[in-house]
């Protein structure tokens, strides 16, 4: 891998990480453009936080290359930590101290002076909306507010690189999307962004790219679209009046669409993913609309139909052959459970 490749904040190839007899991060290739939200989509104990570890200098690759801005992760790990900034999963503030002293206190590590840390202080709890709750405890914060004050701490130096690990895990929606908007704002700011998340719609909301990790691969990269479009080209949805009517409108559309069709909880409603390939020289939308004339045709009547782009939950299932695992308990994953072990060890 060359020195650096213009254009980018990180460049890996064929990064490695092994505990013991587990790889948990096994030959990752990234290139992540600089001015972007990147997005490492996959499940718990997928190896998301491993590479980032790495990438940020807390662990030492056990093969492969990583640079950051041009800079070797091992060989000028100074340089590497200069320009960048990480957010965990976990706020790392001081609970018992209030969110401006938290700030203050730690913009004084970094070397401003004592009216330039107040003042940088002041400005970003005013930016996250955080200022009603500057003398308060952090311990008597709610989840969201430990996430902001958590991200503001990570960008009281403005940084080139915010790696951002799951910074929404379990927070309610109305949080989560003020956590989306702070992140929007520091790309706004020229902040390369890498966002680890089990979350599909947080990766679609976010990331103008996205790398699909399993098992310590890479099985995916490329634009929203591109994913979508590597498992088909479309879903059509739809909902018949007489549910008696649904396995001869299971045939039809097996037949006109040429692809498997799911049948859904709710007695009316069908689902068949529309390939990206052609039937006799038509495209998704064509296929659609044969398919609807083919169930008139048959006398089949529908009250409801849509054809759209596949969700990321159906690109990460046609991909893995499972969901995301976003509900499970991540320490009820053994390699996520000895990831925090070794995080604790490596800072």
């Amino acid at each position: 891998m060359s020195q650096q490749t213009s254009g980018l904040a990180i460049e890996t190839a064929g990064l490695v990480k092994t505990f013991g007899d587990t790889r948990a991060v096994d030959g990752v290739d990234l290139a992540v453009p600089a001015g972007t939200v990147y997005g490492v989509l996959g499940p718990n104990g997928a190896g998301k936080t491993t590479t980032v570890r790495m990438l940020a200098t807390l662990l030492r690759p056990d093969g492969g290359q990583a640079h950051v801005f041009g800079h070797d992760v091992v060989r000028e790990a100074d340089e590497v930590r200069y320009r960048v900034s990480l957010t965990g999963q976990y706020a790392s503030v001081d609970e018992d101290l209030t969110g401006f002293e938290n700030l203050v206190l730690l913009g004084r590590l970094l070397g401003h002076h004592k009216k330039a840390a107040r003042e940088r202080a002041a400005q970003l709890l005013e930016a996250f909306g955080l200022t009603d709750a500057a003398d308060k405890q952090v311990k008597n914060y709610s989840g969201g507010m430990r996430r902001r004050i958590d991200i503001s701490a990570s960008i009281l130096n403005t940084p080139q690189l915010l790696f951002l690990d799951e910074p929404t895990t379990g927070l309610d929606p109305r949080s989560r999307n003020q956590v989306w908007d702070i992140v929007r704002a520091v790309v706004a700011q020229g902040t390369t962004v890498l966002l680890t998340t089990q979350y599909l719609d947080e990766a679609d909301q976010l990331a103008s790219r996205i790398a699909v990790i399993d098992k310590g691969k890479v099985i995916a990269e490329g634009t929203k679209g591109e994913l979508k479009a590597s498992v088909g080209a479309g879903s059509v949805h739809l909902r018949l009046r007489d549910p008696a009517q649904r396995p001869q409108a299971e045939e039809v559309l097996r037949l006109a669409l040429d692809a498997d069709v799911q049948l859904e909880p709710d007695p009316v409603a069908l689902t068949a993913r529309v390939g990206a390939g052609t039937v006799n020289g038509q495209g998704a939308a064509e296929k659609a609309a044969r398919a609807l004339a083919e169930l008139a045709r048959g006398g089949i009547t529908v009250d409801n139909f849509s054809l759209g782009q596949p969700s990321l939950d159906e690109v990460f299932l046609a991909l893995t052959g499972h969901d995301t695992g976003v509900h499970d308990d991540p320490k009820a994953d053994g390699l996520k459970a000895h990831d925090d072990a070794k995080d604790g060890a490596a800072a």
